[in-house]
């Protein structure tokens, strides 16, 4: 902008297209972002700021040694010398240092209210205190004064700051990093000293090590809230590619708990660690929201028993409840268990690159051989350039009468100097010095100490010039050097890493099988996923017509349905709830619910509660969805069971202005619990109808207008399409129109048709054209013009269907009571209405618990309201 102004005061106008101009400065915002905030650098894995906030406390000297000062003072400096940003940004990546929750290794001490797991705010500034920790001020800032990096002007020159510090240590991998930049973001997990060093070792005495041997010594990483890593796929992916995700969740035991004074004990589920970055408090709430809302049965008490010695939740169980279920459920319901997901991005000479774990270290330890050879050159400089002022003191002190002569008779220092070099052969360093030198270097004890100190310096010059000019003796350095932080700062892993059959070995590495079990009274932290397993049951599935779901038994159903045929309900009283979909599955499927937006959603049926009486209404569908999905009380569509075999099996999704779309069902092979999209959609439209569609069937959709649009369900009126597609125009609606029914045929089956003054008629579906997308369809008739068309359905001999009115009126009707007609047939009154009084909605009654399992499974999505 600077640029451009200039010009324009000096009468310069520069031509340029918008395109351009808004592609280079964009180009330059980005890589601002990336280079200047939101990227860790590969060699000191430090963003700018915490870079810049560890330089000003070391130009304050806060050492480990001296006393806490003011974060506001901290800040300041950093504000005002080096990064001209926000206050609070500056001191939230100081707390962040500081937390040890936050960190493997905090780089800084607190003294104060820094936050803590529960999510709490620090407090301010003004109030906390802080200095380096000793490792930072080791590992990251003790040989910043060697020359060992480069120094760059700060935003106004007026100070110097380090491009990258001289890490001893590769703290990108010890204490990981998380940002985002622009179009692209870093996730890297901390790991474990000891384990970081010794693969460095590893490297550096074998570049060509195999992934499988550096892996061993690097096994994963580890976080400083502990927890478990579940498998080791997740990790070979990140470590191999930089990319990947790995699955951890926190640490629970089963224990047998004293609830009072008397003697009885419950059982309860204790959890002493939660996953990383897991906020405690919105764990705990999560749970209480899943037992308040009947998602989880068998929880009596939950109640957080934390202190400052660590985490303890307790989750105090009813006598018969199975603790192996219900921590199973935890795991999979709650952030008990979660992804990590990994990505390793960093700048490596200043460009962002995504890097495996071998890049990670390799970077580093040609960046750390890169410093300790400036170190050493500077060393070895500062050393040869005292080693010339000894020798000339020495050569002095031995001809001490000469000299005094000299200086004598030498009228000024010049002179002296000149006389010097030319007696002695003495250069201006040397001279300089013997004419500084004070008159107690005279006795034979000062005497005494420059001979030592020359002769030491001597053998520090051959020991310099020895490391840099072998780089087997450097390496050696370098080596010696990280096994000496290692010992001062090394600790225990605190990660388990458990095998698919939840074991795991006392280092935290995966065990072969090996050594006997635990008794099952004294369970491992990580029991075994068949205690979890719930054997395959053959269940039944109610969801009602106000979304409630229940799962009961064959037996308990059977006994309802009996209890149904004595007293067949034919007027429903107002809020009276029924059932529409009745479903037999097992415990071992998964039932897909697709909401209004057009997302789909898995619900594992073994984690739909089981109905415990008679009357049990259930729990609302729409709970058992993720937050995301919760919003909107009628956004669910339609649910069906999904099918072992997707391959020939389609699905129809029709919207409300009249759009259709096929997509094949394979499309749900990789379903998982954060959803699909399933269709886009345009302006407000919404998603209407969901339908299951086998081979040479035909889809007719209706309008309220009555006409019925039958189109064949094949590549040239309805093409397969993309997840992310909209869909094509299906059937033409008129202004005053809008869809009341959506069915699936053949071509020897019957539509049911119902209007809203009550009239109902069946149907053949050969009366219907075949018709092309987009058109308006076959026009239907009723006794009056005025009326309107409610409802349509398949015409299934011996079901049932449910109508609703505008009083909130329900009725139960037989599909069999309705007459046989042709499309221009009057049809009859069977539902007499009051005055003003009109139908509202048809539903269809599903019940496929009648029918044997392996039917149900293929062709049972026939639930959508018409």
């Amino acid at each position: 902008m600077a640029r451009q102004l200039n010009m324009l005061s000096a009468g310069q106008v520069i031509t340029t297209a918008l395109h351009t101009e808004m592609q280079q400065s964009y180009l330059e915002y980005a890589m601002s972002v990336i280079v200047g905030r939101a990227l860790p650098d590969v060699r000191d894995g430090l963003k700018p700021v915490h870079r810049r906030i560890l330089y000003a406390m070391h130009e304050l000297g806060l050492t480990p040694d001296r006393p806490y000062r003011k974060c506001a003072r901290v800040v300041g400096d950093v504000l005002g010398k080096y990064h001209p940003h926000g206050d609070q940004a500056v001191y939230d990546a100081l707390v962040r240092m500081v937390q040890d929750f936050s960190s493997r290794y905090p780089l800084l001490a607190g003294h104060g209210n820094f936050g803590s797991v529960d999510d709490d705010p620090p407090a301010a500034m003004r109030y906390t205190e802080t200095r380096l920790a000793a490792i930072s001020n080791e590992g990251l800032l003790s040989e910043i004064g060697d020359a060992t990096v480069g120094f760059i002007g700060n935003f106004d020159n007026s100070q110097q700051e380090p491009i990258v510090l001289p890490a001893q240590l590769p703290f990108l991998l010890l204490n990981g990093s998380s940002g985002i930049a622009v179009g692209m973001a870093t996730n890297i997990p901390p790991h474990n000293l000891n384990e970081v060093v010794d693969g460095l070792i590893a490297l550096i005495d074998s570049p060509t090590l195999s992934d499988e041997k550096l892996f061993e010594l690097i096994p994963g990483p580890d976080f400083p809230t502990g927890g478990e890593i579940v498998g080791t796929d997740g990790i070979w992916e990140a470590y191999t590619t930089g990319r990947g995700s790995i699955p951890i969740r926190g640490v629970a035991q089963i224990e047998e708990i004293q609830t009072g004074r008397g003697k009885h004990r419950r059982t309860a589920i204790v959890v002493t660690e939660l996953p990383y970055q897991v906020n405690k408090a919105g764990w705990i709430e999560k749970v209480a929201d899943l037992v308040s809302q009947g998602k989880v049965d068998g929880i009596s008490d939950l109640r957080d028993e934390s202190d400052r010695e660590g985490i303890r939740v307790v989750i105090e169980l009813r006598r018969e409840a199975n603790p192996h279920k219900i921590l199973n459920f935890l795991y999979r319901q709650t952030a008990l268990q979660t992804n990590f997901g990994v990505i390793m991005l960093a700048l490596d000479n200043g460009q962002p690159r995504q890097l495996s774990l071998r890049d990670l270290l390799q970077s580093f330890l040609n960046f750390r051989e890169e410093t300790l050879s400036r170190r050493y050159r500077h060393e070895l400089e500062k050393a040869e350039n005292r080693l010339e002022i000894l020798d000339g003191l020495l050569t002095a002190l031995e001809n001490l009468d000469d000299v005094i002569e000299i200086l004598r008779n030498a009228p000024d220092g010049t002179t002296a100097k000149q006389t010097f070099r030319e007696e002695f052969e003495f250069s201006d360093r040397q001279s300089d010095a013997i004419l500084a030198m004070p008159l107690r270097r005279l006795m034979a004890t000062e005497q005494e100490s420059l001979q030592q100190e020359f002769d030491e310096l001597e053998t520090r010059v051959e020991e310099l010039q020895k490391l840099l000019g072998d780089r087997r003796e450097l390496l050696k350095a370098l080596k010696k050097d990280l096994r000496a932080l290692k010992k001062k700062y090394g600790d225990e892993r605190r990660t388990r890493i458990v095998a698919a059959n939840g074991q795991a070995n006392g280092n935290g590495k995966e065990s072969a099988g090996t050594g006997s079990p635990e008794p099952e009274d004294s369970l491992p932290l990580t029991p075994h996923p068949s205690l979890f397993e719930e054997e395959e049951q053959e269940v039944v599935l109610e969801i009602t017509q106000r979304g409630y779901i229940r799962r009961v038994t064959p037996k308990t159903y059977q006994r309802s349905r009996s209890r149904m045929a004595e007293k067949p309900t034919l007027v429903l009283e107002e809020g009276d709830d029924f059932v529409e979909q009745t479903l037999l599955t097992n415990t071992r499927k998964t039932l897909v619910v697709l909401t209004r937006t057009g997302k789909a959603f898995p619900i594992n049926i073994s984690d739909i509660p089981q109905a415990t009486g008679r009357n049990a209404k259930g729990v609302p569908l729409l709970t058992l969805l993720p937050p995301s999905a919760q919003g909107d009380r009628n956004g669910i569509v339609s649910s069906f069971i999904l099918p072992d075999s997707l391959e020939e099996t389609h699905m129809l999704l029709v919207t409300a202005g009249g759009r259709v779309k096929r997509l094949p069902l394979t499309e749900f092979a990789d379903l998982t619990g954060r959803g699909l999209v399933v269709i886009k959609f345009k302006d407000e439209d919404h998603l209407v109808y969901v339908k299951l569609v086998e081979p040479d069937e035909q889809l007719v959709l209706a309008s309220s207008g009555g006409r019925l649009l039958r189109l064949e369900v094949n590549d040239d009126s309805l093409p397969v399409m993309s997840r992310t597609a909209q869909g094509n125009r299906g059937m033409r609606l008129r202004k005053q129109d809008r869809l009341v029914g959506c069915a699936t045929v053949f071509e020897d089956e019957e539509l049911l048709l119902i209007t809203e003054e009550g009239y109902t008629k069946r149907l053949l579906v050969d009366e219907l054209r075949l018709s092309s997308a987009g058109e308006l369809g076959t026009q239907v008739r009723f006794a009056t013009k005025t009326d309107t068309l409610a409802g349509m359905i398949n015409a299934t001999a011996g079901s049932e269907v449910v109508l609703l009115t505008s009083a909130n009126r329900m009725s139960r009707m037989e599909v069999d009571s309705a007459p046989l007609e042709t499309k221009d047939g009057m049809g009859d009154r069977l539902f007499q209405l009051n005055l003003d009084e009109k139908i509202v909605t048809v539903t269809e009654i599903v019940d496929d618990s009648i029918r044997p399992l392996e039917d149900t499974t293929e062709t049972n999505l026939e639930s959508g309201r018409c």
